[in-house]
């Protein structure tokens, strides 16, 4: 779900949209126009790897498209940040569509990619490694706008959002980092144990789902007893802090 935008696009956020979208374009560089009606039943067989690469390309582009409707983010450390996780996206478009392609030929038995089962770790941690950039990204830029809240104007809930999200995307950085573990080990991966690591998301994140919930609840009904606290630009984080005690 793609989040309200709180205030006008960017050009951080324009760049951003162009290198995804230039990513996007790599995906399907490779697929040569169709001279035949054969041809064009051989290229299908690409659509599942494909299908595959661009949801979760398109499901890091949501990730990151929210950060910045949420909050407006544009200093030095938030360009770092950002130009660290849109060339990791740039650079693993390829492993990405690789793994892809050689997951969809282990349910077909038509394998489309040359690998020896031996190689299959490496392939793991690779794109694992890729994973846990991408991700560990967005989870700082959500932990830098809880950071400089105060700059931005956040409400108190507003923040807490901001922290928890950032604990969320962190969730799928240690996913991947067991992938990686797993795969380094050796365990499993003739059956591509490593890669149901990454199920492992939806348990972390339901874990802190229901810690964020609770949480938010408790701080509402603290805010609603402090209206004073209702605008964090108005009062500094100690006085916050020390109103909360009480």
């Amino acid at each position: 779900m793609i989040a309200e935008r709180e205030h006008e696009s960017t050009r951080i956020e324009a760049f951003s949209d162009a290198m995804f979208a230039f990513a996007a374009t790599l995906l399907v560089v490779s697929l040569e126009v169709p001279h035949n009606f054969d041809d064009l039943l051989n290229n299908q067989r690409g659509f599942a790897p494909f299908a595959l690469s661009f949801a979760a390309l398109y499901f890091i582009w949501i990730a990151h498209t929210n950060v910045f409707r949420r909050y407006q983010l544009g200093d030095l450390y938030t360009l770092i940040v950002n130009g660290v996780m849109l060339f990791t996206v740039l650079f693993y478009v390829y492993p990405l569509k690789f793994t892809a392609t050689a997951i969809v030929g282990m349910f077909t038995k038509r394998m489309e990619v040359t690998m020896l089962p031996s190689q299959t770790p490496t392939l793991f941690v690779i794109y694992g490694i890729g994973w846990c950039l991408v991700f560990l990204c967005v989870s700082l830029l959500y932990r830098h706008a809880h950071t400089i809240r105060e700059k931005l104007g956040l409400t108190p809930l507003q923040a807490y959002d901001a922290v928890t999200h950032s604990r969320y995307y962190f969730c799928f950085v240690i996913a991947g980092l067991l992938s990686i573990l797993v795969a380094l080990l050796g365990i499993g991966t003739r059956f591509s144990l490593p890669g149901f690591m990454y199920a492992t998301v939806g348990i972390f994140a339901a874990l802190n789902g229901k810690s964020r919930r609770k949480g938010r609840e408790t701080l509402a009904e603290t805010v609603a007893e402090h209206p004073q606290l209702a605008n964090t630009s108005a009062i500094s984080t100690e006085m916050i802090r020390q109103a909360l005690k009480q």
